[in-house]
């Protein structure tokens, strides 16, 4: 079923969904399934399950030069998809990147999508690489998230990259995208993100989730301004709850967020990471409950793969 579906079916109800990552390259899924399992209880109507981009290693080859390969650190989104849409009978998103794919490789993953029964996708541009100072798509790649997008509808009309298919048995694919209350890191205001996120809208967007964000009254004025610019769709919040000391350093370098001080102050008296978690998990609540009572459609967590603070959470919430 479609999040749009899942949206419309909840008529008002507030429902509970979360993003895991992959396990990394070698290891077992089942440390994977077992911080699902605790989340299972809330009823999440989908999981979004993320994509790693490429990254390059070095080999030696014993002869004091180095080959540059290229790896994938969490490789698998689909088959982890695949996994979890079996095991637990759940919607999956996986999320589709510009950043370290051609447009061939994208057709062919929402092909393999269409083929398991996964309607939903998230359409994301990506970040820059490591050693890049700013994002560069690869070779053949989409360019931009709303060139993505359009990739996408194309597909669900028939409309493949070399051909055109005139089938009764097209792709019929959920859309979603970013969103960043806070403004993406890289625009220069966020009237001008506004407007990127509208040109995504345009092109086909279903729904939007927003980046992590920690005063509920950026969301809400976030809201009011892309309805303002005429955009209507679902707009779902993110949430991420703080749960060690170097969060206060690192969420606001890497995502160019702030941090209300009360919530530093908080976290600043804390002992150590088991109090920071407790201060992570109370600020959620909170932010949870008043985001609930202002009828958003989900509360979306970012788990990184740990369920414990967001069973919390959720058993709070829900």
């Amino acid at each position: 079923m479609k999040v749009t579906e899942h949206i419309e079916n909840a008529k008002g109800k507030t429902l509970f969904s979360f993003e895991i990552i992959p396990p990394q390259k070698g290891k077992s899924i089942q440390e994977l399934y077992d911080n699902i399992d605790p989340l299972m209880e809330f009823n999440p109507p989908f999981i979004d399950v993320t994509t790693s981009r490429e990254e390059y290693i070095y080999i030696d080859r014993g002869n004091g030069l180095l080959d540059k390969k290229l790896t994938r650190m969490r490789p698998g989104t689909l088959g982890i998809c695949a996994s979890i849409k079996h095991k637990y009978n759940v919607d999956t998103v996986p999320h589709l990147l510009c950043g370290g794919f051609t447009k061939e490789e994208t057709e062919y993953m929402l092909v393999d999508c269409h083929y398991l029964g996964i309607n939903n996708v998230m359409a994301l541009r990506g970040d820059a690489m490591k050693h890049e100072q700013s994002f560069t798509p690869k070779d053949g790649g989409n360019h931009y998230a709303v060139d993505l997008v359009k990739q996408i509808k194309d597909l669900n009309c028939g409309q493949y990259l070399h051909e055109v298919i005139d089938t009764d048995n097209k792709a019929d694919f959920c859309i979603g995208v970013a969103g960043y209350p806070e403004k993406h890191l890289e625009s220069p205001s966020l009237q001008s993100d506004l407007k990127r996120l509208k040109e995504k809208v345009d092109a086909g967007a279903d729904y939007v989730v927003t980046q992590m964000f920690f005063d509920n009254a950026k969301y809400f004025a976030f809201v009011e301004k892309a309805r303002e610019m005429g955009i209507t769709i679902p707009i779902i919040p993110g949430i991420k709850p703080i749960a060690v000391q170097r969060h206060l350093q690192v969420l606001p370098q890497i995502f160019r967020i702030d941090l209300p001080e009360d919530l530093i102050d908080a976290v600043d008296k804390c002992k150590n990471n088991a109090e920071i978690k407790q201060v992570g998990i109370e600020w959620a609540v909170q932010q949870s409950l008043e985001l609930k009572a202002a009828g958003v459609p989900f509360l979306h967590y970012y788990s990184m793969g740990k369920s414990e603070n967001i069973r919390q959470i959720a058993s709070q919430v829900f």
